[in-house]
């Protein structure tokens, strides 16, 4: 459940009638999709998510670049991509439709134009690990989002969320465990170092 205050702030945001972009971020298993989810759920008609997770770069992407292994890194993403897709939405004319793409978990691979963007989508939010970086095109992204929420979460049970999806999506337990400790680990550190550039730090009911 989201609590009164966040849900204030919400509508202070849709008071407006102005599109407004809400960057929801977070480490991985912080609950980021949820959260995105819960409030497309509480105003359905007026807004709508979009993750940055359609920018991953294709598997045959990261193999060529010898990446594969790092998949979810900051630099496993077409961040400039990604970027200028945030400024086409902070722009976008009245009739036109932008599509975006999204991340397919169970063929581990991102899909194109999969997310229709109506001019009249007021509060779009913009979910992701990285909203916050400030190196690369990553940078773009802080004065092209009105608000950013960070998705505070216990360490161990971020860590248990993740192991659980990776055995979900094919990983032997060795496998899931080795990689929520050696892949996501770094790039969680990476994330929480961003996380005071954050205007609201969330934390569930």
């Amino acid at each position: 459940m989201i609590a009164s205050s966040y849900q204030a702030r919400l509508n202070t945001l849709l008071a407006s009638g102005q599109r407004k972009l809400l960057g929801i971020v977070g480490p991985p298993g912080s609950g980021k999709s949820t959260l995105a989810q819960e409030i497309q759920r509480l105003h359905p008609t007026q807004s709508i998510v979009v993750p940055m997770d359609g920018y991953h770069l294709a598997n045959s992407e990261l193999a060529r670049l010898g990446k594969a292994a790092r998949k979810g890194a900051e630099d496993t993403f077409d961040s400039a991509g990604f970027a200028a897709m945030i400024q086409r939405l902070k722009t976008q004319p009245s009739d036109e439709t932008i599509y975006a793409p999204e991340f397919r978990r169970e063929i581990e691979e991102p899909i194109a134009n999969a997310i229709p963007i109506q001019p009249e989508n007021q509060l779009i939010i913009v979910e992701g690990n990285y909203l916050l970086l400030n190196s690369g095109h990553w940078t773009k992204l802080h004065s092209l989002l009105d608000e950013t929420w960070y998705v505070n979460v216990d360490h161990a049970l971020r860590e248990s969320r993740l192991i659980q999806r990776h055995m979900q999506f094919g990983r032997s337990e060795a496998a899931a465990i080795d990689w929520a400790k050696n892949t996501d680990g770094p790039n969680a550190k990476l994330i929480e170092a961003s996380k005071e550039r954050a205007n609201v730090l969330f934390s569930w009911e």
